[in-house]
């Protein structure tokens, strides 16, 4: 990977420091992938491979209803990680669709390769410590948003947040991420200010 992609990937572990032994072998474990849009990155019943680093584009997370709808659960993008972290992490099926919303680049690391990270450098535990009570904390903040807030709150609340390449993806995936109706969302967009 190239010097730039390399400064992309480590703002992401502000935490670890590397010797430049160490450093190289970091950089070396970690592949390129590209992803056309609407790729399917990872489906329901597959184990997850991989730890994915965004370097562009945008994908969601989701499941099917029992009618095959898509209920999305979130959104990764640029400088986010992805994937189905908890199918990566117990070695199980995913329950979950991670899809190319956009045009996407992306790193990847094995799951043999993130665990000896972990095995090797401390520092690591610090940042994944740090990393999934982030995780944590952003799905029950998104759960009360979800319970208390109305359609319009719900709406504005994510709109202030939300980085701009999230706003150009397809409405039906922001309107099934705030758990509205399309035209509900569509509404909102052409009506409400934030």
């Amino acid at each position: 990977m190239d010097d730039a992609v390399y400064a992309q990937l480590k703002r992401f572990f502000p935490q670890v420091s590397f010797t430049s032994k160490e450093e190289a072998h970091f950089r070396s474990l970690w592949v390129e992938r590209s992803f056309n849009q609407y790729d399917l990155i990872t489906e329901a019943g597959a184990v997850e491979r991989n730890f994915y680093f965004v370097l562009e584009g945008v994908q969601a997370i989701y499941i099917l209803n029992e009618k095959g709808e898509k209920i999305v659960l979130g959104f990764s993008y640029s400088g986010s990680p992805s994937g189905a972290f908890d199918s990566f992490i117990k070695r199980t099926a995913s329950d979950t669709f991670l899809e190319a919303l956009k045009p996407s680049k992306m790193l990847a690391i094995s799951y043999e390769d993130y665990q000896s990270l972990f095995e090797k450098n401390p520092a690591f535990y610090v940042w994944g410590h740090q990393f999934f009570q982030n995780i944590l904390f952003g799905r029950l903040s998104r759960e009360v948003e979800i319970l208390t807030l109305t359609a319009e709150q719900r709406y504005i609340a994510f709109m202030q947040r939300c980085p701009d390449e999230l706003k150009v993806i397809p409405q039906k995936y922001l309107a099934s991420y705030l758990n509205m109706k399309p035209e509900t969302f569509s509404r909102l967009r052409s009506n409400v200010t934030y």
